[in-house]
């Protein structure tokens, strides 16, 4: 007796409904999709419950046939592919023919459509995926489908739902990410008769995000647009500054589908390189356009994954083209301070960092009005114009002269309390602007004294710099001004004051030096007449055996010496004196914990963990010559405004907003 047998229909469609229809928020994802791809420019969805107990997608699309109104709920019934060369040429949302009948299968349905504009339609109601009756009945052009008690005769899955909110945060997810990739469709969300989005469908993506994220997010975005010969790239990235715990924040879109990939993920992430603190995760929009046959989408149900046929060529080229948005900017965050007591309090809080979106020229105290009015025209919709009133010199500045970063007059000693005592050698008028120095690599590091003057070692230091890079705009021209509890420099020009976390400053000095180093260790490695003896556990031990040729492409030679002891013969000279054994120790620790190790990843890690020894700590007083030496030598790095682990160096105080704190301005 034959034991194989066909499967009915409507246990087939149950079956395909685990796939496609997983959670309420798969049923708006598909019928929003099929609302898209019938050429809706207006989508509203209206959920009950978290859409467990009603969900209704309404839309202003070209609508279904009379003919094809029961067709449509047939398994595998589609009008947008025909053959399997479709496939590789696919330009809608949908095309497997699976969402309709998948969601009927498990839920009570009810759908009105009508592709003529006289006002007649079609409604054809459907439970559990029977055909409960079709009729005529007055509909304007669209469709407006209506699924109630999602999963009402599949109790096993509706078991598994999670709470109201849980599900309606899936819903709004994607909602979210419909609105970023379609800019140009007014998408509107409501549950339970609360709207929680509104899009105004005129193309303005920065008016999108700002609805989605928050008009501060908005003013924080950069544009982004960048063509090659296969991809072209467009949307915005966030500042530095404005960062998420996770990476929900970040939307990659391809001809106009949102996806998930990994890579690109990364690609986004390595362009914020030493920009962002660890497990920080920056907000992007990115719409990728590339010709159909290069991404395959049929390789998910829920086309969520895809799969690139050049994806070598696209991740570069993504990284790239952020990373080069990112060097052009003047990435100093400004602390913004905002007056929460009420009208007469005097109370403020520190509000969050913020970068303006401003050009280099802003920076140039010479530019004056002119950059500010360019900025007026430049400045993204919805930004704060924060430096129109900013050029302005301060109150009582009546010379009226440029004032110069690292200006060689004695300004006086600097003191812990971060007044600047007063020096009888300071000019009587004005203060006499200078020309940066010329700087060359001198083969050492950034290291400071703690204990008084040293005029050599400052020369020394001031010839030291990584090279520049002429399309990054130049470090503001600071004045020092004086320490504040060991720890901050405080300087200031035409734009306002500034803040500079000294430590962070001269590790981002000490990485670029070290990085630079790390490229060519074994030239510089030396050998030790006392070897460096360390000791692992028995597990670490015979691990390290295996890997002892990666120290070596740092230039530390290091040998196994017997039982859980190695030995370091020779290491390069420019190591931190005195820490020497500590990062080596730190450096095998991260050669233990990777399962594959990438030779640009040892180096960076190598130069953190220098840069980091190396550098001087908090609540360590510098000198007037070895603070202007730290400024000159920061100013000439090639990315001045974050340490290697992302945090910022600079922070600044416009004149607008010290006036606005002591009432100047209202």
């Amino acid at each position: 007796m034959a034991k194989i047998h066909i499967l009915d229909e409507h246990i087939a469609n149950q079956i395909a409904a685990g796939e496609v229809v997983e959670r309420p928020a798969s049923v708006v994802k598909e019928l929003v999709e099929n609302s898209i791809d019938a050429g809706a420019t207006r989508i509203e969805v209206h959920v009950a419950e978290g859409g467990l107990e009603s969900i209704r997608v309404t839309d202003n699309g070209s609508g279904i046939e009379p003919d094809d109104c029961e067709t449509a709920f047939y398994r595998h019934a589609t009008s947008k592919i025909e053959n399997s060369r479709d496939l590789f040429h696919i330009t809608s949302l949908g095309f497997r023919g699976e969402a309709l009948p998948s969601i009927a299968a498990v839920a009570k349905v009810d759908l009105t459509t009508s592709s003529r504009d006289d006002g007649l339609g079609r409604r054809i109601r459907m439970e559990g995926g029977k055909l409960l009756a079709v009729e005529e009945t007055p509909a304007p052009r669209g469709t407006d489908i209506v699924v109630r008690e999602l999963f009402f005769n599949t109790p096993a899955r509706l078991k598994y739902m999670k709470t109201i909110q849980t599900e309606l945060g899936h819903i709004s997810d994607f909602m979210y990410r419909i609105a970023l990739s379609h800019p140009d469709i007014a998408i509107t969300l409501r549950h339970n008769e609360n709207q929680l989005i509104k899009t105004l469908g005129n193309g303005d993506l920065l008016q999108v995000i700002a609805a989605v994220y928050g008009r501060q997010a908005a003013k924080a975005m950069l544009p982004i647009r960048a063509e090659s010969l296969d991809f072209e790239l467009g949307g915005y990235v966030s500042l530095p500054e404005w960062t998420r715990s996770n990476r929900n924040g970040v939307s990659t879109i391809v001809n106009g589908r949102y996806i998930r990939n990994y890579g690109l993920n990364q690609a986004i992430q390595r362009a914020y390189h030493t920009l962002l603190p660890i497990n920080r995760y920056p907000l992007a929009v990115l719409e990728i356009k590339m010709h159909p046959s290069l991404v395959d989408v049929n390789v998910h149900p829920a086309k969520l994954e895809v799969r690139f046929s050049k994806e070598q060529e696209l991740y570069p080229f993504v990284e790239e083209s952020i990373h080069k948005v990112l060097r052009q900017e003047v990435l100093i965050p400004q602390a913004v301070k905002q007056n929460i007591g009420g009208k007469n309090s005097g109370s403020f809080i520190q509000e969050q960092l913020h970068f303006p979106h401003r050009s280099a020229a802003e920076f140039d105290a010479n530019a004056g009005e002119a950059a500010a009015a360019e900025e007026a025209v430049q400045t993204p919709a919805g930004s704060d114009n924060v430096s129109a009133a900013s050029t302005t010199p301060p109150s009582g500045d009546s010379s009226g002269a440029v004032q110069s970063s690292r200006h060689k007059e004695s300004i006086g000693s600097l003191s812990s309390s971060g007044i600047p005592f007063q020096s009888q050698q300071a000019p009587a008028q004005g203060i006499v602007r200078e020309e940066r120095p010329a700087y060359r690599d001198s083969g050492e590091p950034l290291r400071y004294s703690s204990q008084g003057s040293n005029p050599e070692l400052a020369r020394r230091l001031l010839e030291t710099s990584a090279d520049s890079s002429p399309e990054i705009p130049p470090f503001p021209e600071l004045t020092l001004i004086g320490q504040h509890h060991g720890t901050y420099l405080i300087a200031q020009n035409d734009q306002g004051l500034y803040l500079i976390d000294q430590h962070a400053a001269h590790e981002r000095v000490n990485y670029e030096f070290y990085y630079e180093k790390f490229g060519q260790p074994a030239d510089a490695s030396q050998e030790l007449l006392l070897p460096i003896t360390l000791e692992f556990t028995p597990s670490e031990t015979e691990q390290l055996k295996d890997k002892l040729q990666w120290f070596e492409q740092a230039g530390v030679y290091l040998e196994h010496f017997g039982g859980q002891t190695f030995r370091v013969r020779s290491h390069p000279y420019w190591f931190p004196k005195g820490e020497e054994k500590e990062i080596i120790e730190e450096m095998a620790e991260w050669v233990l914990s990777e399962r594959v190790i990438d030779l640009a990843k040892l180096r960076e890690k190598s130069s953190i963990l220098c840069s980091c020894k190396a550098s001087i700590k908090a609540n360590q007083k510098l000198t007037e010559q070895e603070a202007n030496t730290l400024l000159d030598r920061l100013g000439a790095c090639r990315q001045p405004y974050t340490c290697p682990h992302g945090r910022p160096i600079v922070i600044s105080f416009s004149t607008y907003d010290l006036e606005k704190l002591f009432k100047r301005v209202m």
